[in-house]
């Protein structure tokens, strides 16, 4: 533990974005044609939930998308290397938290997954749910540093980090409630949980979200901090942009199922983190 307070009171360096790491040419395709990809697979969801389609091949490929599209977008600040293995931590105990509350409603409260979330890796765990951890947890991160970016260099800065990113995963986690739990119904609360939260989920799942996210960082954190020196950097928007429009595309699965105090909230939370956002970034 004093190992990892001193890495987190150390200051983090600023990292270079725009950069591409080893194999540049090929990394920076990947994530122009990515995003590309993730743009237009988000139109196409959209369009199907305002529709009322039964398929769930939009929101398959952009959950792809999303996923490629956060990775290839953070080698231009790391090593791929690095990029996967932080995937991979964050995949895992965000998978290993799922199966064992799937099993016995710890730490998120009791649910069980439904047959509209997929196919099922070791019978438990539907396979979006890695993705949606990557997703969730690496550009909560993005969007913590942009807000935190004119404390860069406080000692504290790094445990302020993953409280922020820890608190971002949990509002998105959240939001996704009213798309995946009533939209989809990829997962179905049941009873025994703490007092309910808009649109139906327990209070232990916004508090387990906030746990395990901060589990996850405790293993990432190293792997995903610059350790070359560079000179100051442009603010990468990328996270933000993907973290913003998750929470517009849940709004609009809640609106689309009369969950107007969601919509509401979902609007109010990303008004207020694109300001503190922009602010951070124009430090």
């Amino acid at each position: 533990m004093p190992i990892l307070a001193e890495i987190m009171q150390a200051p983090v360096m600023p990292d270079s974005p725009f950069a591409p790491a080893a194999g540049g040419k090929l990394l920076a395709w990947t994530y122009r044609v990515s995003t590309f990809l993730l743009a237009a697979a988000f139109l196409a969801t959209i369009v199907a939930l305002g529709t009322g389609t039964d398929t769930d091949l939009p929101e398959a490929w952009l959950l792809l998308f999303a996923t490629v599209s956060t990775l290839a977008a953070l080698t231009r600040q790391l090593p791929a290397q690095n990029v996967i293995l932080a995937a991979l931590i964050t995949a895992l105990i965000g998978s290993a938290a799922h199966i064992l509350g799937a099993k016995a409603g710890i730490p998120f409260g009791p649910f069980m997954f439904g047959s509209e979330a997929g196919l099922k890796l070791f019978g438990t765990l539907p396979w979006i749910m890695p993705l949606v951890w990557v997703v969730a947890v690496l550009n909560s991160r993005g969007v913590a540093r942009l807000v935190l970016r004119p404390w860069r260099k406080v000692r504290a800065y790094g445990f302020w980090l993953m409280g922020l990113t820890a608190l971002f995963a949990m509002l998105s986690d959240g939001a996704l409630e009213s798309f995946a739990a009533h939209a989809k119904h990829y997962w179905i609360w049941t009873a025994g949980g703490f007092s309910l939260t808009l649109p139906g989920a327990p209070l232990s799942n916004s508090v387990g979200w906030f746990i395990v996210t901060l589990l996850i960082l405790a293993f990432a954190t190293p792997i995903l901090i610059n350790k070359q020196l560079s000179k100051r950097s442009a603010p990468d928007f990328h996270p933000l942009a993907v973290w913003l429009g998750a929470i517009l595309l849940c709004a609009v699965a809640a609106a689309m199922h009369g969950f107007w105090l969601a919509v509401a909230m979902d609007a109010v939370i990303c008004a207020i983190t694109a300001a503190f956002a922009i602010r951070g970034a124009k430090w």
